[in-house]
């Protein structure tokens, strides 16, 4: 049984271990130190406090994928504009966990005074992340090419954006 919900203070090991995943393998995140347990509970606090959701996929009690919503740059004039994150756990894939977390990001999302929900897509040659928005009504925005440079190659970001109002 698989279940949207909000994090939980248990969920973060679980959290950091899956984006530990992405870090240290992967071009989907330009991180390149896997941030702890107390990096991931700041976060959520700040989350939080800018009454923005922070969700967890649970199937079968244990945490498969994780999404949320920050400030798409800190700028005041930026304040109408969000960021959206979604990761799944290895094995976990291909499932609609992606689908059913973005889905509740957005329906969440959209009770907030936010105006536009903005995917900054890591293009490193996999293309789920873009279906996933376009399937959403994400439109591309733009490219920055070879934007980051990790595990010896250049990468560009794909901007995507859903206007929600």
């Amino acid at each position: 049984m698989t279940m949207i919900r909000a994090l939980a203070g248990d969920d973060v090991p679980a959290v950091t271990a899956i984006y530990a995943h992405y870090v240290t393998g992967g071009v989907a995140t330009f991180d390149e130190t896997p941030p702890g347990d107390a990096e991931w509970r700041a976060k959520a606090v700040a989350v939080a406090a800018a009454g923005l959701p922070f969700l967890v996929a649970e199937a079968d009690g244990v945490v498969a994928g994780y999404a949320y919503v920050s400030q798409y740059r800190p700028k005041p004039a930026y304040r109408h504009s969000l960021e959206d994150s979604i990761y799944l756990a290895p094995g976990h894939t291909g499932r609609g966990l992606g689908r059913l977390l973005l889905g509740e990001l957005i329906r969440r999302t959209s009770a907030t005074e936010a105006r536009s929900l903005i995917a900054v897509i890591a293009d490193g040659g996999d293309p789920a992340s873009r279906r996933l928005h376009a399937a959403f009504g994400f439109e591309e925005a733009g490219r920055l090419r070879n934007v980051g440079f990790k595990h010896g190659r250049w990468i560009d970001t794909l901007l995507m954006q859903l206007d929600l109002r």
